[in-house]
């Protein structure tokens, strides 16, 4: 019977692309030390609520559980915001199984999330690895990636909101400017007479700030009530 050398060589072929990697790990992991970025809490927390805002208004229609993002992704973004995030140094590496616990969701659905954040220029990665030697056997051992959280105008699809202007002075929230006590006591002493004048005077005088201001109030209040006597003998 006639032998096929061309099905004999594809059988090879086929054994020699059956490829095993040597180390259980993502082969664009890094030994490196990763410099984390600080962010302030503040910023952190606008990022999340920004989010949120994303989700939203890329809903469509009403029977969408989420928009661009979804529930579960924002059920991990805010885990990394508000669980993981150190926000002195912008540590942020939880491995997959703590994620699932602070999000309440499952690893697998935590994955999927990741991506999407990710996809949408959200969150951002680098997988580590750590390498050694034992006995003198070499090894490599996955570590937890190393997140980041991005500014939202990276984020694809994304606008962010205007800031509203700041009122104009005098519009809002400006309280009036208050008369000064001795222009009071004058308009009051040509409106009412005297003795307004000098209930004008007393009432500076106990309301005054101590100080020079309260001394002088308090020498017209004693020279009105001088003067007041005075009329009446």
């Amino acid at each position: 019977m006639p032998v096929s050398y061309q099905g004999l060589l594809s059988g090879l072929l086929d054994l020699t692309e059956q490829t095993y990697a040597p180390y259980p790990v993502w082969s664009d992991s890094t030994p490196k030390p990763v410099q984390f970025t600080p962010v302030p809490k503040k910023e952190a927390h606008r990022r999340y609520w920004l989010a949120r805002q994303f989700d939203r208004v890329t809903k469509k229609g009403n029977g969408r559980q989420g928009g661009a993002l979804g529930t579960p992704a924002l059920k991990v973004l805010e885990a990394l915001t508000f669980d993981f995030l150190n926000y002195a140094s912008g540590r942020l590496d939880p491995g997959y199984k703590a994620i699932a616990r602070a999000a309440n969701i499952s690893v697998s659905a935590v994955r999927t999330a990741l991506k999407r954040l990710h996809a949408v220029g959200i969150l951002a990665w680098v997988r580590r690895r750590e390498d050694g030697w034992t006995d003198g056997r070499y090894w490599r051992r996955q570590e937890t990636n190393a997140y980041s959280i991005r500014p939202c105008s990276e984020w694809k699809g994304f606008t962010p909101p205007r800031e509203a202007p700041p009122p104009a002075p005098g519009t809002w929230g400006r309280p009036a400017r208050m008369p000064d006590i001795i222009d009071a006591a004058i308009e009051a002493g040509r409106t009412h007479g005297a003795k307004a004048q000098l209930q004008v005077l007393r009432l500076g005088m106990y309301g005054s700030p101590a100080g020079d201001t309260a001394g002088l109030l308090a020498a017209l209040a004693s020279l009105g009530a001088a003067v007041a006597a005075t009329g009446k003998n």
